[in-house]
């Protein structure tokens, strides 16, 4: 029997101020970012304020890169004829690929100014960003938004005001990056060169999207979507330091 999603993407309201899941996920998602941060201070040798400077830049490059990348490639059009829905990130809408590409940009900045290691810091980052990517999937599908393909799988989903019994890609992403949530939880444990924790993150995170987008409602270009062929970058970025670099451990 399909799953029919009649979810509410509010929690609570607070007066006229809504609450979401979506916002919660985000929100999370920074906090654990900065309790890794700061449990490895000493370890970047860098002072406590310009961890939580970098935080502040981190946080603003991540959501306008991603909701700058969502409205260029998802929907121009639709962006450009309502100018002011591009400020609505409570509706949700932003993607993975530009939120990362704002984290390098910004972390870029960071390590040049406070001469760390870009290695060290994104062994660091990635660990919370996997989580952070997991639960923020599960907010997509309570949002009902990023819905997969039509399928007629056991467990496909019917979606408000969508056609068709849908693949709940959204958990099929957030299963995936509990997975590599784990597998970094394991490495991270073990003495390493510099960079592997973060270049298996990568490759295994354009691994899944790649995969997992086959059964996205996503525009195609060529047979990919453009998340797609951000993703190949990825495979490509992080099999060839894994491959240059064989003998992981230091």
């Amino acid at each position: 029997m399909p799953f029919v999603h009649n979810l509410d993407p509010v929690l609570f309201y607070l007066w006229n101020f809504q609450i979401r899941y979506y916002g919660l996920a985000w929100a999370f998602g920074f906090l654990v970012t900065y309790y890794f941060i700061i449990k490895s201070k000493d370890k970047l040798n860098v002072s406590r304020e310009e961890l939580e400077n970098y935080m502040v830049y981190l946080i603003l490059s991540i959501v306008i890169g991603a909701r700058l990348f969502h409205v260029l490639f998802s929907d121009p059009g639709y962006y450009f004829a309502n100018p002011f829905k591009i400020f609505a990130l409570w509706e949700g809408g932003v993607a993975f690929h530009g939120g990362l590409t704002g984290a390098i940009l910004s972390t870029f900045y960071f390590v040049r100014k406070n001469n760390v290691s870009w290695k060290k810091l994104g062994d660091i980052l990635v660990v919370p960003a996997a989580l952070f990517l997991a639960i923020g999937r599960i907010a997509n599908f309570i949002n009902g938004e990023l819905y997969g393909t039509v399928t007629d799988v056991s467990w496909c989903v019917n979606f408000k005001d969508i056609l068709g019994c849908r693949h709940p890609s959204q958990l099929y992403e957030s299963l995936a990056n509990f997975l590599i949530f784990g597998v970094l939880l394991f490495f991270r444990k073990t003495e390493k060169k510099e960079g592997v924790l973060l270049f298996v993150f990568v490759l295994l995170m354009g691994v899944t999207r790649f995969l997992i987008s086959f059964l996205r409602e996503d525009p195609k270009w060529l047979g990919l979507s453009d998340g797609q062929y951000f993703s190949l970058i990825m495979i490509l970025a992080g099999g060839y330091f894994l491959y240059k670099n064989k003998r992981i451990t230091a």
